[in-house]
């Protein structure tokens, strides 16, 4: 999913790929249901659901694991619970233990945020695979083969640097603290996360 403040291809109306990857960025705050304000997410949430019916292998990553949330019977509040900004701990639940892509990670992995925004109830059914003190639902899974994350596997600490500065002191945040803890835990987190990452691309194979 591209920034909505850059210019842009419309969605495809139907999906073209044997995977769906979504992936949000933080600017600007916009939730999966703001079509206002983001004309594109209506397409998107119609490609999230032609992927559940198809069972077209899906990783929704930060507002896209939010749309997936939403599409599949969920619930997504903005500016609910705690924020979260940097390296934050999570937990993994029981559910993760059969997983696909989580079973054998570390218990406590870490992983970089930035949302404000939270998913405050699963879809019916969903697997509740990982949970952070101040966001429960960090990972899901609904049927066999889609995935909602609300952190960013995908994120280095490196990226952090070039984050808002005034919108983190708004929440409480220093944007070199942030950069230093990251940084700390990267090494770890890429283990964790490359190997979700690898594992999906294995059930994209299976899947075509």
């Amino acid at each position: 999913m591209r920034d909505p403040a850059r210019p842009h291809r419309p969605a495809p109306v139907r999906l073209r790929a044997a995977h769906l990857p979504v992936a949000g960025r933080p600017r600007p705050h916009t939730r999966p249901d703001e079509d206002d304000r983001a004309p594109w997410l209506a397409p998107t949430r119609a490609l999230a659901r032609q992927a559940l019916d198809e069972g077209t292998p899906y990783f929704g990553i930060c507002l896209g694991g939010q749309l997936l949330a939403q599409v599949a019977g969920g619930e997504v509040r903005g500016e609910h619970g705690r924020p979260e900004f940097g390296s934050t701990p999570l937990r993994l639940r029981p559910d993760s233990a059969g997983d696909p892509l989580f079973s054998g990670l570390p218990p406590r992995p870490t992983a970089i945020q930035n949302h404000v925004d939270a998913i405050t109830r699963l879809p019916e059914g969903a697997r509740w695979l990982a949970e952070s003190e101040g966001c429960p639902y960090q990972a899901f899974r609904v049927g066999e083969r889609a995935w909602g994350v609300q952190f960013h596997p995908e994120a280095e600490a490196a990226g952090i640097l070039r984050w808002n500065e005034e919108r983190l002191r708004r929440y409480g945040y220093e944007r070199e603290a942030l950069h230093r803890d990251a940084l700390a835990d990267e090494p770890g987190a890429a283990e964790a996360w490359g190997a979700v990452a690898g594992r999906f691309a294995g059930v994209v194979r299976r899947a075509g």
